[in-house]
């Protein structure tokens, strides 16, 4: 993770060939019609995944076309909310009506692992050199046992979303964004607005601890204040190792405390505010740029601050990845192995980008001098080659002790000091959960 493209980077002539011959065994590939690799049987496969209306409409749409080549697949997508569909899955795999693939958050990978909810991918289908040969370098395993068990199609990361309008309003400059946290904080508190009794009317920026500005403050602040956030096996918690560990906690938290420049609840959420146009920027995933469409504002959007000119960058990535549940065989798991080698094309890659608005997945397309040239592709695009992808043994609970650890000083006003002591202390507990120590 973080090194540089060009050391990353291989061409796709080199790993075309390799990809498509792993996969041989699953018969026809996406572009051609016929069985599903066992004779003419007619074959019905399930895809779960959880409600986001561009994606939904997206998936249906694929499904059609992998129907239309395939017609002896038929595939069943079903949707259900992102807080229940962790437990939907599990739930409907005890009673024998779950998914045969579903797609899930890397962050999940683990806990879907240890519930043996879903397969290794088959190596005869696709090795786990391949995978690594045709993915960027953020696509890692996220099992903890070193496999992969799942394949996305696109891979996030983030990037600073700016209201051109709300710059001008407040005399800044809409064509230079914040390069660094401290001008980010400045350009801020010139554009929130508040009521006469100390409510907020327009916030600066949408500081949050449940979305984006959790992954921000792992992956890039504590990376930027010079703390490696994590072991390399995963299993300890390094956020105190170094005194930047708390330097940068007391920085994120004095956005809201005490520079009042946004907060977690204002207008329901920092992207609801955002799109509202009631907040002047926000941290948020290339996903987003799905939603921007509808914008009624002018926006930009660019890297992510650094602590100061020329510092040190940092990033967080993230993916929704397919995967197959576990005891799905035979007929059902060659119709199921033809189905994810269509998601993982490059034509589906690229219809993604175009849609969803998430960066393609693949090698091949990382560099692709037409996502590079693009002004709304290319924070994102270019953030890979720093970012980094979190492994997560539980990334629910994480979250939630982030939370609640946090407002132990923004409801309850303990002092930072003593929140982050328990902030630290209950994400070490999430990690000895899993490992059973």
């Amino acid at each position: 993770m973080g090194r540089r493209r060009t050391a990353l980077i291989a061409t796709l002539a080199a790993i075309v060939p390799l990809v498509l011959g792993a996969c041989g065994s699953s018969g026809s590939g996406s572009g051609e019609s016929g069985s599903s690799g066992d004779g003419d049987q007619q074959v019905t496969i399930s895809y779960w995944q959880y409600t986001y209306a561009t994606k939904v409409t997206e998936i249906k749409k694929l499904i059609k076309e992998f129907e239309a080549k395939n017609p002896n697949i038929k595939v069943q997508a079903e949707d259900y909310p992102h807080d229940q569909f962790q437990n939907k899955v599990f739930a409907a795999q005890k009673a024998g009506t779950g998914p045969d693939i579903v797609n899930i958050y890397n962050g999940w990978v683990a806990q879907f692992v240890k519930q043996k909810a879903i397969q290794p991918i088959p190596s005869d289908f696709m090795s786990t050199k391949d995978i690594k040969d045709y993915y960027v370098s953020t696509v890692q395993p996220q099992s903890g046992d070193g496999k992969f068990y799942s394949l996305p199609i696109a891979v996030r990361s983030l990037a600073l979303f700016y209201n051109k309008d709300l710059f001008k309003a407040a005399g800044l400059d809409p064509n230079k964004p914040p390069q660094t946290w401290d001008e980010l904080v400045a350009d801020a508190k010139k554009m929130t607005v508040m009521t006469d009794d100390g409510r907020y009317k327009q916030e600066g920026f949408g500081w949050n601890v449940s979305g984006q500005g959790y992954h921000t403050f792992e992956e890039v602040l504590l990376r930027q204040y010079g703390v490696t956030p994590f072991s390399d096996d995963g299993r300890t918690v390094q956020w105190d190792s170094k005194p930047g560990g708390f330097d940068a906690y007391q920085f994120w938290m004095n956005m809201t405390m005490k520079d009042k420049i946004g907060t977690p609840d204002f207008n329901t959420d920092y992207s609801t505010a955002f799109l509202a146009g009631k907040a002047g920027m926000i941290i948020d995933g290339s996903f987003r740029l799905g939603d921007m469409k509808d914008a009624k504002f002018d926006w930009g959007v660019t890297e992510l601050p650094v602590r100061e000119a020329g510092g040190m960058k940092s990033n967080y990535a993230s993916y929704w990845t397919n995967a197959i549940a576990t005891g799905v065989s035979g007929a059902k798991l060659k119709a199921a192995e033809k189905f994810l080698k269509f998601l993982i094309s490059e034509d589906v890659q690229k219809d993604w980008l175009k849609n969803i608005g998430e960066i393609p997945a693949g090698k091949s397309l990382s560099n692709d001098k037409d996502i590079l040239d693009n002004a709304q592709y290319a924070p994102f695009a270019k953030a890979l080659s720093y970012a980094h992808t979190t492994f997560f043994v539980n990334e629910d609970a994480s979250r939630n002790a982030f939370i609640d650890a946090t407002n132990e000083s923004l409801l309850n006003n303990v002092p930072l000091a003593d929140s982050w002591k328990k902030l630290v202390a209950s994400q070490q507990k999430v990690r000895d959960d899993f490992f059973g120590k």
